[in-house]
């Protein structure tokens, strides 16, 4: 269905949707595996994928030269205009790096000092601790107490009306920093204190050679880009319940051209190890596996109706309880 109104009429939420099968994504790849064992030739590295964030950094680099003599009220519009742009697609470049796309699984070592070289615009350390969670997210979707891509019990009672939902997709880079730490904590990790070192020195840097300005200009571009933006309309596009008994969904428009085509993310979810470049082969080989799967038409649509639909809010997540998997 294009329209997510019409979806979201199934929808009326007062608690998370419980359901007690298995996530969809592993059983379809099999079957796709099954009918095209040639999808496993996309299970490559990126090799344009490091040239393309380096370029980014680059240029934001050169922006935070350009932005140091801005008035605030012009560095505020650029960060969000510009930087909050830049910034959210490099975390997603992040996300493409997680999967060990950019250098491949025989170098995981390169893909994690490369997603904190991209993590550098940002301003803050995000690459290492993204990894620790991502993975979870993949293996446990939906997992109860595993999956910290699904909003508290708080968030869902509290952020319920029009306003509180506004508030709430403008502060979701907080609630991404703060979730994994109340739902799901972990030990912290040497690589991420290698992270953080790294991006403090960086900040310092910056702000030695160009002053206050250039910091604010990567750290507001964070912020604002992850927050109330068109580009965070992924963020409640890729999961959130629009349809009863769908919890993927996938977006096929051009946003898909600056956000590393994380739109695909039924393709995604089920072949993780395919870099977003790749993600459109997987519906063009096997396409009668995802063209009658309920898709979205535009993210900004999507937040539109989630803010002002009374059926749509942070309970609309599909949870599960699942059996925690020992690491090897």
């Amino acid at each position: 269905m294009e329209r997510t109104q019409e979806m979201a009429k199934e929808a009326l939420r007062g608690d998370f949707e419980w359901v007690y099968t298995e996530q969809p994504h592993s059983d379809r790849r099999k079957q796709i595996l099954a009918k095209y064992p040639e999808m496993k030739s996309l299970m490559t590295p990126d090799p344009h994928l490091k040239w393309i964030v380096s370029v980014m950094v680059l240029f934001q680099f050169v922006s935070c030269y350009l932005v140091k003599d801005l008035s605030w009220t012009w560095l505020v519009f650029w960060a969000y205009v510009l930087g909050g742009c830049v910034n959210h697609s490099l975390t997603l470049a992040i996300h493409d790096i997680s999967h060990n796309v950019a250098f491949g699984n025989k170098a995981a070592k390169w893909n994690r000092w490369f997603a904190m070289f991209a993590n550098l615009p940002i301003g803050m350390p995000y690459s290492a601790s993204f990894k620790k969670y991502h993975i979870d997210h993949h293996r446990y979707l939906g997992g109860d107490a595993l999956d910290v891509d699904v909003p508290t019990e708080f968030e869902g009672r509290f952020f319920c009306t029009p306003a509180r939902k506004i508030l709430w997709l403008f502060l979701q880079p907080l609630f991404y920093v703060l979730r994994p730490l109340y739902v799901n904590p972990k030990p912290i990790t040497q690589l991420e204190l290698v992270n953080a070192a790294i991006q403090l020195g960086y900040d310092l840097f910056i702000y030695y050679i160009w002053g206050l300005k250039p910091v604010f200009y990567m750290l507001a571009g964070s912020m604002l880009g992850m927050g109330l933006h068109p580009f965070s309309g992924h963020f409640i596009a890729e999961h959130y319940m629009f349809l009863k008994g769908y919890e993927t969904y996938s977006y096929y428009g051009p946003l898909n051209w600056f956000t590393f085509n994380v739109g695909y993310h039924m393709e995604h979810h089920d072949f993780p190890s395919i870099p977003g470049r790749k993600l459109p082969l997987v519906k063009k080989i096997a396409p009668e596996f995802y063209e009658n799967l309920p898709q979205h038409s535009s993210w900004l649509r999507v937040l539109w109706d989630f803010v002002f639909c009374d059926s749509l809010g942070p309970f609309s997540r599909v949870k599960r309880v699942c059996k925690l998997v020992k690491e090897q």
